[in-house]
């Protein structure tokens, strides 16, 4: 934009009134003039209209970019992935700081600007404004809502094709126009209009580059801070996230290399669209221990908020999900294709309880049963199971502790708190830590416990199915769950013998059983 340099001059002059020294030690931004409070109780759009009069930024744009980052949902204060509040997304991390540059433009305090939403929208309206003027738009370029496209990008907090990916996206919301209903009950809208954004500086910068992966999605790559170069293992599976904030936001957050996080795949939650972040053969940091053998997919939402599930997204990533499956030779069901809260060693909750998992797979083509065998017992990998858990799995752990004489109710698939409680009953009376999640130890002592008659090379049985559910459960690693003990079984028990300081001979007798049982 030719135009904005000789602009720029003038329209800071004009708007500029105070600055101070703290606000540009802290934020390094100007401070506006202080607008007067927004009145207490005032709906979301008397917010947006205030805002918008205040900064001087167009009330739908301002909508827009509140929509595409949170629908309009402030979330109760809630911090995002990329620790950002309210409608706006104010953010606070090391690389991007909205939250104290809105507080230093409206002087409201960092608690409000987190947890009122009119403050919060004021703040988005006081940052985006701050930007303007930066590129130099005066009142009449304000006035032209496809002015402000490269402030809109630097809102994104980041810079290039993931800018200009975020940028792209609020103006399509512009195109399209946007009718929602936010907590509360209130009904929102922007009115669908033609768009033809001043790009400047970021028309040679769209998220043209495919992905050498899949060739559907866009390449937009994380820091390299934030993956490893290659894999320790081979992939056996794909994981389900869901990236509490924005889709554009989570891009930009994988790419600042002090966030020690990425996926390799995000999904945007209103087309569909797909951007590979990080290459299928190299390692992003999204599951912990599950890393090294697992894809992440990133899906754009709120696990609280099921609007964000669309079909448009549910089908986009099922699509995805059945090419890596066949890529890699990963089986289509769930003990393959599991959610963050059902992989080994983490703590997560996504994609929480409205994730509809039925539908998912039957869209991938899958086993919608959890991947297990008739006994519903065995399965192919066993995943850590805690509140809010649904299926085979779940199941599996209840019968297991019903056996054992703990309550928890029915035997119906749902981790619930009376299914917590047991298991926190059964933990702490085997000498585990005491957390009500059914993570591998917990798994391994409920799967071995039972009869501890020696087993070696060549028996058969239930007692021998035990033992190849148990050492599946401790090693997270398949060992084939057909009561046969040949000499696949042979190998996983020595490794486990080995791993544990055991005598590595491959006889499962009382030392072995007493491992397995207190889930060692």
């Amino acid at each position: 934009m030719p135009r904005r340099a000789a602009a720029h001059t003038r329209g800071r002059a004009s708007v500029l009134v105070a600055l101070t020294a703290t606000a540009l030690a802290a934020t390094g931004t100007p401070v506006l003039a202080a607008p007067p409070p927004v009145a207490a109780g005032s709906s979301m759009n008397q917010a947006l209209e205030q805002a918008a009069r205040e900064f001087d930024v167009p009330r739908d744009l301002l909508a827009a970019v509140g929509y595409g980052e949170t629908h309009l949902d402030g979330h109760a204060g809630r911090p995002s992935q990329a620790n950002g509040y309210g409608v706006m997304h104010l953010v606070s991390n090391p690389s991007n700081h909205t939250l104290e540059t809105a507080a230093a433009l409206t002087g409201a305090p960092l608690s409000k600007l987190r947890s009122d939403t009119a403050a919060n929208i004021l703040g988005g309206a006081a940052v985006l404004r701050a930007y303007a003027d930066r590129i130099g738009l005066d009142g009449d370029e304000r006035d032209d809502i496809n002015a402000w496209y490269p402030a809109v990008a630097r809102y994104s907090g980041t810079t290039g094709r993931a800018a200009a990916l975020y940028a792209d996206t609020v103006y399509t919301f512009l195109a399209n126009g946007i009718v929602t209903t936010v907590p509360g009950g209130e009904r929102v809208s922007v009115t669908a209009r033609p768009v033809a954004p001043e790009k400047g500086a970021f028309s040679d910068r769209g998220s043209r580059a495919r992905s050498a992966d899949y060739p559907s999605a866009l390449w937009v790559p994380a820091d390299p801070n934030n993956f490893t170069k290659g894999r320790s293992a081979p992939i056996n599976k794909v994981i389900i996230h869901v990236t509490q904030g924005s889709y554009s936001g989570s891009i930009s957050w994988f790419q600042d290399p002090t966030s020690e996080v990425s996926a390799h795949y995000v999904i945007r939650s209103s087309d569909g669209q797909i951007t590979q972040t990080v290459r299928d053969s190299d390692t992003a940091y999204h599951a912990r221990g599950a890393n090294a053998s697992a894809l992440g997919i990133e899906h754009e939402g709120f696990i609280d908020d099921p609007s964000w599930f669309t079909d448009t997204m549910y089908r986009s990533s099922a699509a995805l999900t059945k090419h890596l499956c066949d890529r890699y030779g990963i089986p289509k069901d769930r003990a393959h294709i599991i959610g963050h809260s059902e992989a080994p060693g983490n703590d997560h909750t996504d994609p929480g309880p409205y994730w509809d998992w039925t539908r998912y797979m039957q869209l991938v083509g899958g086993d919608t049963r959890g991947g297990a065998s008739r006994d519903g017992l065995s399965f192919t990998t066993y995943a850590t199971q805690q509140s809010g858990s649904t299926g085979a799995q779940v199941k599996a752990v209840q019968q297991l502790l019903g056996e054992q004489g703990y309550v928890m109710g029915a035997v119906d698939g749902s981790f619930g708190p009376a299914t917590r409680d047991a298991v926190i009953a059964y933990q702490a009376a085997h000498g585990l830590t005491a957390d009500g999640i059914v993570g591998d130890r917990t798994w391994t002592a409920l799967l071995s416990a039972g009869p501890t008659a020696p087993l070696e090379q060549g028996d058969a049985g239930d007692g021998v199915k035990r033992l190849q559910r148990s050492l599946t459960a401790a090693l997270g690693s398949t060992v084939g769950i057909d009561g046969r003990f040949g000499r696949a079984t042979l190998t996983a028990v020595r490794s486990y013998q080995a791993s544990r300081g055991l005598a590595a001979d491959g006889i499962v007798g009382p030392d072995t059983w007493a491992a397995l049982q207190t889930g060692h």
